[in-house]
């Protein structure tokens, strides 16, 4: 049961990334350009939306699904690792149009090219596992 809730939400995702073009290599390539105030619009949502989340889960101990305890830890000191972290993913996402939320979203709505997008992203995330004992963290 709670695999479909999982299923469900993520299918409500999909729905909203593509119905509001948030999925759109255009609006992107707008949004790189500083062309318009579209993805900025919906980025900004979702962050005060994930801001007051996190703020009501430590305020009220809201529990997960499961039942569980919600652990947020503290905030790690270092900047570097967060600014190194957002250039390659800002230059994956400039280079290939989309984010990992609308990668799923276009597979979904039948776009097949972006399998070479999705196989890429897996690709990076496997040698980034191979590498994750070498890196600074």
């Amino acid at each position: 049961m709670k695999n479909l809730s999982f299923l469900l939400l993520g299918i409500l995702f999909g729905i909203i990334m593509f119905k509001s073009e948030a999925a759109s290599w255009f609006r992107i390539y707008e949004m790189f350009q500083f062309k318009s105030f579209h993805m900025f619009g919906i980025m900004g949502s979702a962050l005060g939306l994930g801001i007051s989340g996190l703020y009501l889960i430590r305020q009220f101990d809201i529990k997960s699904f499961g039942g569980k305890s919600i652990n947020i830890p503290d905030k790690d000191k270092g900047v570097a690792r967060y600014i190194f972290g957002g250039l390659i993913f800002g230059l994956g996402w400039a280079l290939s149009g989309v984010c990992p939320g609308p990668i799923f979203t276009l597979v979904g709505a039948g776009y097949l090219p972006i399998f070479v997008v999705l196989l890429s992203a897996l690709l990076g995330t496997y040698v980034y596992g191979l590498m994750r004992d070498k890196l600074p963290h």
